[in-house]
């Protein structure tokens, strides 16, 4: 059985993310999306969470909360994460690491699992949450309306 998972703190959750969701769902006999608390957006993780459900009732979703402040491509920051991540998914047997970072390659190292990259050059979709937080109005379009309108509010 294939159990595949991403992470992120999908602030917001844009089409970029929903792309590399949807290629883990359809490849995947299970997909799980563990969702980050962060204060770069002030919506909650239970919010964030949400859109994901409504959009993908088939990915399962696991909260990240209060996870480690260190982060870093050096040894001792990606140790500290991968851990932190290991007993968040401890209970799930996953066997494939699907994101578009280049952290990836450490965390599917580290829990010796398959790593997934999904259009890492940003071909598909050229876009970052932070370039939407940024300016909302000129990346409408990379966000789904249950997404924007909460932005908004």
């Amino acid at each position: 059985m294939s159990i595949g998972f991403t992470i992120g703190k999908f602030a917001p959750l844009h089409k970029g993310h929903q792309y590399l969701i949807e290629k883990g769902i359809k490849e995947m006999d299970e997909f799980y999306v563990i969702v980050y608390e962060t204060k770069v957006i002030d919506i909650p993780v239970e919010t964030r969470a949400n859109w994901i459900k409504k959009l993908y009732p088939k990915a399962k979703i696991i909260y990240a909360k209060n996870p480690p402040s260190q982060y870093g491509m050096d040894e001792e920051s990606v140790k500290i994460q991968t851990d932190y991540l290991k007993n968040i998914i401890k209970d799930v047997p996953v066997t494939h690491f699907y994101s578009s970072e280049p952290y990836g390659k450490f965390v599917a190292r580290d829990l010796k699992i398959e790593d997934v990259q999904v259009d890492r050059l940003r071909q598909k979709y050229n876009i970052s949450a932070t370039e939407i937080r940024n300016n909302i109005e000129k990346n409408k379009k990379y966000v789904e309306d249950i997404v924007y309108k909460e932005i908004l509010e």
